[in-house]
């Protein structure tokens, strides 16, 4: 089964890295990256896929109301969390301590994960000539 994992960063956080010097942002990352480095490779036989997203400032917002297309710019205005990167995992149920470690990067970050919809699967269930809806 897919699972989507989605690395959420609390926005004070991101916020108190903006605040850093370039000196000081680059040696706590240097500080984090061996602890990321470690959860992606334990978790590697497992991703499907992954990205890291950008700053939450070149984020756009779009909204259908009424008809009407809203773009707006940045991530949602009551966010409290900012999405930082996603991943799709493949594997036969996470357990609740598989992800994220408490030593590790969870501890500065969170990690939801939820099944994903496999559309393709269900179309080949459904035989070689039927549409599902989502299926690519």
């Amino acid at each position: 089964m897919k699972y989507a994992a989605l690395l959420t960063n609390d926005a004070a956080d991101v916020e108190r890295w903006k605040t850093m010097s370039e000196a000081e942002a680059k040696a706590a990352r240097e500080a984090e990256l061996p602890k990321w480095n470690a959860l992606f490779a334990e978790i590697a036989p497992y991703v499907r896929y992954g990205a890291e997203l950008d700053e939450p400032a070149t984020a756009k917002t779009v909204r259908v109301r009424n008809g009407e297309t809203l773009i707006t710019d940045g991530p949602y205005a009551e966010a409290k969390e900012l999405i930082g990167g996603i991943f799709v995992l493949e594997c036969e149920r996470p357990r609740p301590g598989d992800l994220p470690r408490r030593e590790g990067p969870a501890r500065l970050a969170r990690v939801g994960r939820a099944p994903a919809a496999d559309r393709e699967s269900d179309a080949r269930r459904a035989g070689a000539g039927a549409r599902v809806i989502g299926a690519a």
